[in-house]
């Protein structure tokens, strides 16, 4: 089996640099001259609803899942948007040999049983399920085997049988598996694990001591180099033409569990609806944090149809019980601010009124299904406070929370200019739904540990007449970052590790980000200077980059451009484009070490713009960082 796998990956490269080959080398940077942001799937605003892992592991079963679809319906959850009732790891009994037909756990699963001894179906599972006005959501792998299989072998619930019977994984069965689970047994989501090409390698004691079919890791945790990042998206990409094709109505979502792994950050906005930034989240704070950091600065990657993914809330459990509700409320806040999906992982069945009340608070849930699909963007950033503002669909307003990450008080002082507003703002605490203003040019605010306020902020724009692009990240798509070689983020929290001692070096930076196109920074997160000149507001990014932006309602374009003070690259020259669904508007030349040079094109029925910035018969390697200053959208 090993020799099998490693002659399909083999072929699978082959066929790809033939196709290569045959084909003429194309600019990558050449305007596409229209919106190519992946639109598949039913995911305009970030899911919600809920997951058995967090709550029950691979202990799940259909009296559970139902009694909690039940509390979803009756406490109202279901109409504020938790519409999704997700299965993950433990449904599974075997694939059947005779023709590889999966088997669901009828005894733990009785609905499915249907038919003879060999025969099961979800159909019923899901029929009832949306007949209570929900959807229904399964798990999978992309390898061969689960992560239950090789991390919880102590599970009543692992899959029986024969090696073969065992490999309940989409490997090998990818048309067969998706066309069973959406057309003929009803699911509406689907999430899509990694283990299986991960850690069933054949020196892993485990895969020895149960048999299992050992599979050549292509995902390397620890190491971006290490990873086959190519056939990681390639089997990805198998299971969105799956989709596809078993969806004919589109109605689907998909979403992508590689751990942030694979440089999914970058590619995961073309291929799923929701990518995983981050390893697993636990019930701790810092481990929360470490997961949150992996999504907070990728605003531009995200928008409506794809969103980054710091895993399901924990809120309920561990730090954030209902013993801890300011960490459980700040939790949920920064799930809704950064537009995540809202996946509840608790056993409803017992939920206590006070952590009903988070999952419930309308305010909050409105500013993560807004429909503008904008993430939130960092206005202030520190290791102790953090201050993110969020561009609601609604002219004129927006949503900030300030957060404590600390261990003790902390004052916050918040300005109109943090905002993009100028004058006095009306603030609407979500929480306390007290109201106030921000006059006099601003606020202080003091923060107990681990406290965050959320508002809804009301005032007058500093763009009365149009929008800063790093204002509307959902309207932009990165179609090239510039990144020719996947970093990882140093920037992430780093806990200690939640499943191990201290007795290695620590944990390290792992998931590649570092040098992406960032709003209101550098890709390296500092901050957007040109000869000298510092803008508060912009889009960094690499040379020989290409970004998208959806331009209706606008007539305008405006930036002032430049390489940025703090590029390794001090020799190159770089020249900035602006195309208007295809035909070029504007352009300017500059190098290290110029002003800043203003760039303006008329939008007249434009309905994309491309910005693109390229280097120079280039002469160094070295990153070249540029800024498009203050760059907006006039009307």
């Amino acid at each position: 089996m090993l020799k099998a796998t490693l002659l399909a990956f083999t072929l699978l490269a082959a066929t790809a640099l033939s196709a290569t080959a045959a084909q003429p080398a194309a600019d990558p940077l050449a305007p596409a001259g229209h919106w190519t942001g992946a639109t598949a799937g039913r995911a305009a605003t970030p899911p919600m609803g809920w997951n058995s892992w967090n709550a029950f592991r691979t202990d799940v079963d259909e009296a559970k899942v139902m009694g909690t679809a039940k509390v979803l319906v009756d406490s109202g959850l279901r109409d504020l948007g938790y519409i999704y009732v997700n299965i993950d790891d433990g449904w599974w009994l075997k694939r059947r040999t005779s023709d590889g037909r999966m088997q669901v756990r009828t005894a733990i699963f009785p609905s499915a049983k249907v038919g003879g001894s060999e025969t099961s179906s979800f159909r019923p599972f899901t029929d009832k399920l949306h007949s209570m006005g929900l959807k229904a959501g399964i798990y999978t792998d992309i390898g061969g085997n689960a992560c239950s299989q090789a991390y919880d072998l102590h599970s009543p619930n692992l899959p029986e049988g024969t090696i073969a019977e065992r490999q309940i994984g989409l490997h090998g069965h990818v048309q067969q598996d998706i066309k069973l689970y959406f057309a003929d047994w009803g699911f509406d989501y689907i999430k899509v694990d990694a283990c299986g090409i991960n850690v069933y390698g054949a020196d892993r004691p485990f895969v020895k001591q149960h048999k299992y079919n050992a599979y050549p890791p292509l995902i390397d945790q620890a190491s971006i180099n290490r990873t086959n990042i190519p056939a990681v998206r390639a089997l990805y990409q198998q299971v969105a033409d799956a989709l596809a094709a078993s969806n004919p109505d589109g109605d689907y979502v998909y979403s992508i569990c590689a751990w942030g792994a694979a440089n999914v950050r970058a590619w995961g906005k073309d291929v799923g609806n929701l990518w995983r930034t981050s390893g697993d989240i636990t019930p701790q704070w810092s481990r929360m944090l470490h997961t949150f950091d992996s999504a907070s600065t990728r605003a531009l990657y995200a928008g409506p149809g794809h969103w980054n993914d710091p895993d399901m809330l924990f809120v309920g459990h561990g730090d954030f019980d209902v013993h801890h509700l300011t960490e459980a409320r700040t939790h949920f806040s920064l799930w809704a601010m950064i537009d995540a999906p809202l996946i509840i992982g608790y056993d409803l069945r017992n939920a206590p009124q006070a952590l009903m009340d988070i999952w419930s608070n309308k305010d909050i849930v409105r500013l993560n299904q807004d429909s503008g699909g904008h993430q939130a963007v960092m206005a202030y950033d520190s290791d102790d406070v953090q201050i993110f503002v969020k561009t609601l669909s609604d002219s004129g307003t927006k949503a900030v929370l300030l957060l404590n990450r600390g261990s003790g008080p902390a004052e916050i002082t918040l300005t109109p200019a943090q905002l993009k507003m100028v004058g006095d703002v009306a603030l609407t605490d979500l929480w306390s739904k007290k109201t106030m203003m921000l006059t006099g040019g601003e606020r202080t605010f003091t923060l107990q540990p681990r406290e965050s306020r959320v508002f809804e902020a009301k005032g007058k724009r500093q763009l009365a007449d149009g929008m800063y692009l790093s204002e509307i990240p959902g309207a932009i798509n990165i179609a090239r970052d510039g990144v020719i070689v996947p970093l990882p983020d140093p920037i992430v929290h780093r806990m200690s590790n939640p499943w191990g001692a201290t007795t290695n070096s620590g944990e390290r930076p792992s998931y590649g980000g570092w040098g992406g196109a960032r709003a209101d920074a550098t890709p390296y997160d500092q901050a957007l200077t040109v000869d000298g000149k510092v803008f508060a507001s912009g889009i960094g990014i690499l040379a020989n980059s290409r970004m998208e932006v959806k331009a209706a309602g606008f007539r305008h374009f405006e930036a002032k451009v430049g390489v940025d003070d703090s590029t390794r690259n001090l020799k190159d020259k770089v020249v900035f484009q602006v195309f208007g669904d295809g035909h070029l508007l504007a352009q300017a030349t500059a190098a290290y070490g110029q002003a800043a040079q203003t760039l303006s094109a008329d939008l007249a029925n434009v309905k994309t713009v491309e910005l693109v910035a390229r280097s120079e018969a280039p002469t160094s390697d070295l990153p070249l960082v540029v800024t498009w200053g203050d760059a907006a959208l006039r009307e």
